[in-house]
């Protein structure tokens, strides 16, 4: 079976294209729902932000996120120390599903493949760009937080054509070139490819 990942900046669009491989019958993995997940299912991960941020960081066995974030925003020690728990055991978890699909291909979708490594993994990279204004108002409006709150986020990122630049296909979602033609195509080049 052929691994796939799929990646870009906030706001580019990734959930929408993988959204549309999915109704052709492709699994995707979201990392960022399954970080999510472990975090409030995965004992030992548990257990280790319990030691970094203390007890109260759960409420009746829920993250607080709220206060999570607050946390690592501000301190960026704090950011790293979370990141190193919650990357390792979300890998492994994507691994695990990975290993259990029987499709032609499955996607995995995330925002760090080139920035953690985790790229070799797959047997191809897909990018989905969008010029940087439709991004910011993408997610702002998904994240209901501000202009600059989005730009900051963005510096943090990798370049967009850094990322686009090392991958092997890349899906423009610009409200001009539909989406659904430029999956398609890829569908069948995957397909094909899964075959061989």
């Amino acid at each position: 079976m052929l691994k796939v990942g799929i990646t870009g900046g906030i706001g580019s669009g990734k959930t929408i294209v993988c959204q549309v491989f999915h109704t052709l019958g492709i699994p995707v993995f979201y990392a960022d729902d399954a970080a999510k997940y472990l975090m409030e299912h995965d004992e030992t991960l548990i257990n280790n932000i319990k030691v970094l941020f203390g007890n109260d960081i759960y409420i009746d066995n829920k993250l607080d996120t709220k206060q999570l974030s607050s946390i690592v925003f501000k301190n960026p020690d704090k950011l790293q120390q979370l990141n190193a728990l919650v990357h390792p055991a979300t890998v492994q978890y994507a691994r695990d599903w990975m290993a259990q699909q029987q499709s032609p291909y499955a996607i995995k979708e995330a925002a760090i493949f080139f920035e953690s490594g985790t790229y070799v993994d797959m047997d191809i990279m897909i990018g989905v760009s969008a010029p940087l204004e439709l991004r910011i108002l993408r997610a702002m409006s998904r994240t209901h937080t501000t202009r600059d709150e989005i730009l900051n986020r963005i510096s943090k990122q990798m370049d967009q054509d850094e990322k686009m630049s090392r991958c092997d296909y890349v899906i423009v979602n610009d409200e001009v070139q539909p989406i659904i033609p430029q999956v398609l195509n890829l569908h069948h080049i995957l397909l094909e490819k899964a075959v061989l």
